[in-house]
């Protein structure tokens, strides 16, 4: 798996890592938000008005309401990537991070009006009696390019697992482990369990139960948030000096924080932006074309809607958690994934600034005196009697209180060590380290009024936003299938979703992060592409729109 995750990585590093990733979606958010007036902020409160059912008429083709949609929508963005993943990205780029992803946000209100208007105006209805829709429907009914479309299509397949199943309950079993001891494979099974009695029923079921999930995770989280952030009042006009302060220089090296660049930060925020609200993914398309509407338009402006309380609202209430109970510096027990750990050769400390300096070069591939450590580890009680010899940095920080263990008892022996990983994986390292990710989040809930039982909240809200996230994006997967090969293909395609989904509660974490990282960009691209040559159609469309007096 460590050989799979490097390649991941490699991707990663072409694609969503990549300088010009970022540039290209907040570019297309920019161009549409200045081509179209600031429709997110024109049309915010008439977008409400629709989802209130105010301009609803009888008879408007569909399978679900506005709401519906809306909800089915959000519950696949609303996951975990407002608590995970926000969470990874200040663990890697600081406070600065979310401030690119406020701005993805804002700029990608724009870019789901953008995607869902014209998913919209060129949907069908399927031969399995529903309505389908998403970009590869105008990819080849309005440009022509069916290939095109079958990029697309193949790419949503692939990110549903990459973004709906795998890191969804990866989380969960994660955050049940952590705050309940509950065995991973067990926590997958029953949840496969569930998630396949609901996935059967298609679309209608799927509404109805992400509609009734959606408002109640959204008040259970922001109360947890709130006791958080009240009790550490103090820390609250700090964290937003933080957060704007550094959006444009970096965030600087504090406590077991190893500094992050500007374009770290900005890399891995709108990066994260993008994980959490789709914006520009050319996701929620789909679920919207199975809005009841005879306007395009309508359910565009119902879309611009997610970002808003996906990311301005939901990830700000996260990052406000993390940064205002201070966390996000400290080291914290845990054990040591792979994928997060290295050894490098000789001793540092995390109070000596040069040794900050080395090890963040060195963790941000620059140029760096610190090398990887090749050699033997001699342990004897769990305990490392060369630890001169090397520094253990896991979760880009330095590691303190190392034990080495098989099975809960102490290790004795010799492990080898192989360009700073360690090649012996039967035996499990422990020790303090920064966290990233859910695990994060989960000790900052516990920093407010709630005590300890904050982690219940993060329990409880990461098994209802990453469950819903899954049930949603096995609909945006079934829908590419129809579209690939037709009705037969769907049962086939929900089975092995079903076990993908099992499969992940037992995998690395970090690993299907990476997995993620990939599979989005993978189907973002064409999007981008498509609705940008649709630009004048786009703005054709909306004027045709405000024609009707019953719109204003």
């Amino acid at each position: 798996m460590e050989s799979f995750n490097n390649i991941l990585l490699s991707m990663d590093g072409m694609l969503g890592s990549a300088p010009w990733f970022p540039w290209v979606l907040l570019g297309v958010g920019l161009f549409f938000t200045l081509f179209l007036g600031f429709p997110q902020l024109r049309y915010f409160g008439h977008a409400i008005k629709i989802v209130q059912g105010k301009y609803d008429k009888p008879g408007d083709p569909g399978d679900t309401s506005h709401f519906q949609a809306l909800s089915t929508a959000l519950s696949g963005t609303v996951g975990t990537g407002n608590i995970g993943g926000v969470g990874l990205a200040i663990f890697l780029g600081g406070p600065a991070a979310l401030f690119w992803m406020w701005v993805t946000a804002f700029l990608g209100m724009t870019t789901k009006f953008v995607e869902v208007t014209l998913s919209h105006k060129y949907r069908i209805k399927a031969a399995d009696g529903y309505y389908a829709g998403g970009p590869m429907f105008y990819m080849e009914r309005r440009l022509n390019m069916k290939w095109l479309a079958v990029l697309f299509a193949i790419a949503t397949v692939i990110s549903s697992f990459g973004t709906g199943s795998l890191p969804q309950v990866n989380n969960i079993a994660q955050a049940m482990y952590d705050t309940f001891g509950l065995n991973k494979a067990l926590t997958g099974g029953v949840l496969a369990v569930l998630l396949g009695m609901v996935i059967i029923g298609g679309i209608t079921r799927i509404a109805k139960v992400t509609s009734t999930i959606v408002p109640i995770m959204a008040v259970l989280y922001i109360v947890g948030a709130l006791a958080v952030i009240i009790y550490n009042y103090q820390n609250i006009v700090p964290s937003f000096l933080a957060v704007f302060r550094d959006a444009f220089n970096g965030s600087a090296a504090a406590g077991g924080f190893l500094g992050a660049s500007f374009a770290y930060a900005f890399n891995r925020g709108v990066n994260r932006g993008l994980f959490s609200n789709e914006a520009g993914q050319g996701s929620a398309p789909i679920a919207h074309a199975s809005a009841r509407a005879d306007e395009p338009v309508s359910e565009g402006m119902v879309s611009l809607l997610e970002p808003f309380i996906d990311t301005i609202i939901i990830c700000t209430l996260t990052g406000l958690v993390i940064l205002s109970s201070g966390v996000w510096t400290e080291k914290h027990m845990n054990r040591f994934e792979r994928a997060d750990m290295v050894a490098v050769a000789g001793s540092y400390t995390d109070e000596d600034q040069e040794h900050v300096s080395e090890l963040f070069h060195f963790l941000s591939n620059g140029d760096s005196k610190v090398k990887p450590f090749n050699g033997s580890v001699v342990v004897a009680d769990g305990r490392a009697l060369n630890e001169g010899e090397f520094t253990l940095i896991n979760a880009r920080s330095i590691a303190e209180d190392v034990e080495y263990r098989v099975a809960d008892d102490s290790f004795s022996g010799v492990l080898t060590v192989r360009d700073g990983r360690f090649v012996n994986e039967n035996v499990e390292i422990w020790g303090n380290s920064l966290v990233h990710s859910v695990a994060l989040t989960n000790v900052a809930f516990q920093r407010g009024f709630f005590g300890e039982y904050g982690s219940l909240i993060v329990t409880l809200g990461i098994l209802l936003f990453a469950f819903s996230t899954a049930i949603a994006w096995s609909y945006y997967g079934d829908r590419s299938m129809i579209y690939l090969f037709g009705p037969k293909a769907v049962m086939p395609y929900r089975l092995v979703y079903v076990l993908a989904f099992f499969w992940a509660a037992i995998e690395d974490t970090t690993i299907i992060w990476n997995l993620s990282a990939v599979a989005i960009v993978i189907m973002t691209l064409p999007n981008l592409f498509g609705i940008t040559i649709l630009a004048r159609e786009m703005k054709d469309t909306v004027k045709e729109y405000w024609k009707d007096p019953s719109h204003k």
